[in-house]
């Protein structure tokens, strides 16, 4: 996870929050997803518009990224749910607000953010202040990752059974984290009850990277390594799905940018779609 976290999300939290409030604000329909609530989570300056990281015109790529995965997340919760699934395990949450637009979904699961302490207090807050408050099945679940704490150790006291399903999702993580991390990591999951399926995004080596995207993804990778919060990993499809399978899942698959372009940005006129460089592993225990 990234560190130097204090009172508030970390920016990069943030940025996500905006890019899919932009999307529904500047991009034309049809809408890959809707969420404005991490908008008002965010409550960001009156002049947010005018960041450099945040130019409708220059981020459009990375924005459309950001929508395709949630949307394909979201279809994986809806699809895990219909066949019997009832928890839903968010890694790194940061302002993931599932459970403030789909509460119909959402009720029937037990669902567990889990991040950064200061972060997990700062949300609690918020959600109470914009009148969403806590449900019974919403765990924030706080883990200082900076301490060595097990994430995976803090799950049940929260309320998770292991002996039942769950999805896992983990989205602009694992960029953060050495290799060895990420096989420690997949490697907790693949321990969970055999059909739970682990959805996460991972950054392609900047060789395989879409050209069209590699100029803003140096300069993603330049403001993280200022951050203080470096880019620490990079995997091939090919490299990603080994690991996976080394680390004891059942069944895995890659998902591309060009396949959720083609699932959710076709027939697009504008040339909104999301390019080669976060890809996916889907990994079912």
């Amino acid at each position: 996870m990234p560190k130097n976290q204090t009172t508030v999300p970390d920016n990069t939290a943030v940025r996500v929050a905006l890019w899919r409030a932009l999307h529904v604000e500047v991009d034309a329909p049809p809408h890959v997803i809707e969420d404005e609530i991490g908008f008002r989570l965010a409550a960001p300056d009156a002049g947010w518009r005018s960041r450099p990281d945040l130019d409708p015109r220059f981020t459009s790529y990375f924005r459309a990224a950001i929508v395709a995965r949630a949307r394909f997340i979201e279809d994986l919760v809806v699809d895990q749910t219909s066949h019997g699934v009832g928890q839903y395990v968010i890694l790194g949450a940061g302002l993931d607000t599932f459970a403030q637009r789909r509460p119909d979904l959402a009720s029937r699961l037990r669902i567990f953010e889990i991040d950064q302490p200061a972060t997990q207090t700062w949300k609690r807050q918020r959600l109470i202040d914009l009148g969403f408050g806590i449900p019974d099945w919403l765990g924030l679940v706080p883990v200082d990752f900076e301490s060595g704490q097990s994430w995976l150790e803090q799950l049940p006291p929260a309320g998770f059974d292991a002996a039942r399903r769950a999805v896992v999702a983990s989205t602009g993580v694992s960029m953060y984290l050495t290799k060895e991390a990420v096989a420690a990591s997949l490697r907790q999951i693949s321990g969970l009850a055999a059909g739970s399926t682990l959805a996460m995004t991972f950054l392609l080596p900047m060789e395989l990277v879409d050209p069209e995207l590699r100029m803003g993804l140096q300069m993603s990778e330049k403001g993280a390594r200022a951050a203080g919060t470096p880019f620490l990993s990079f995997f091939s499809p090919p490299e990603m799905l080994a690991l996976a399978r080394e680390t004891g899942f059942r069944n895995v698959r890659h998902v591309s940018a060009p396949e959720l372009a083609e699932r959710y940005f076709a027939g697009r006129s504008d040339g909104f779609r999301p390019l080669s460089g976060e890809e996916m592993l889907v990994a079912t225990v």
